[in-house]
């Protein structure tokens, strides 16, 4: 599938060497935008697979336009290229659901990359700014956990046994059995004894940050 592109930066420059640099590659664009107002009006027309903006744009941001895309309920993927290395920018794109974020200097080297991660659901975060900002990415699968069997799986990490738990947590030992049935289940573990243990032991730094 030659998916779709729009690509929107109010730098001149910038937008012709990334405009070259993806038809050279032969990725179907189609439309670009020289600032944020122009890139939604190509968004909500031409609906593209994907839409790679400028963070800083004249009208609207790359931020703002993913909050409009979000409120509309358009299914084009957002990824932001940008020289920002900013945790605040970094925590706003990923709770409005962006697919991608490239820092400028790392463009041509990770757009490629980017792009086809992106096509394949799965988002694309540069390596450098996570490196830069020293976050450490909580595992996916640790957020379908509910809270309460998130605080089960941190008392396992603590050896703690059912009844144990039971009584921290002020719930029946059946019930502690239950909640780790779901966590083994929404985890993909192997049901034999002590996968759930290793993990929970593994990942224990995760689950302090993710209550």
């Amino acid at each position: 599938m030659n998916a779709s592109i729009i690509i929107a930066d109010d730098h001149p420059l910038i937008l012709k060497g990334l405009n070259d640099f993806l038809l050279e590659k032969q990725y179907n664009v189609v439309a670009s935008a020289v600032n944020g107002k122009e890139a939604l009006q190509r968004i909500e027309e031409l609906n593209p697979d994907i839409a790679i903006l400028d963070i800083q744009m004249p009208f609207l941001t790359g931020l703002q336009i993913a909050q409009k895309c979000k409120e509309l309920n358009l299914q084009t993927k957002i990824i932001l290229i940008t020289f920002e290395k900013d945790e605040t920018i970094y925590k706003k794109a990923k709770s409005l659901g962006v697919f991608g974020y490239v820092l400028k200097e790392f463009a041509l080297v990770e757009i490629e990359n980017c792009i086809a991660s992106v096509l394949n659901n799965k988002p694309y975060f540069s390596a450098e700014l996570i490196k830069y900002l020293q976050i450490e990415e909580i595992p996916e699968e640790l957020e379908l956990l509910t809270p309460a069997e998130t605080e089960v799986l941190k008392l396992i990490a603590q050896n703690k046994t059912a009844k144990e738990i039971g009584d921290i947590l002020f719930i029946s030992s059946r019930t502690v059995e239950k909640h780790k049935s779901h966590i083994i289940s929404k985890l993909k573990l192997e049901s034999k004894s002590g996968s759930l243990a290793l993990y929970a032991k593994e990942n224990e730094e995760y689950l302090d940050k993710n209550t």
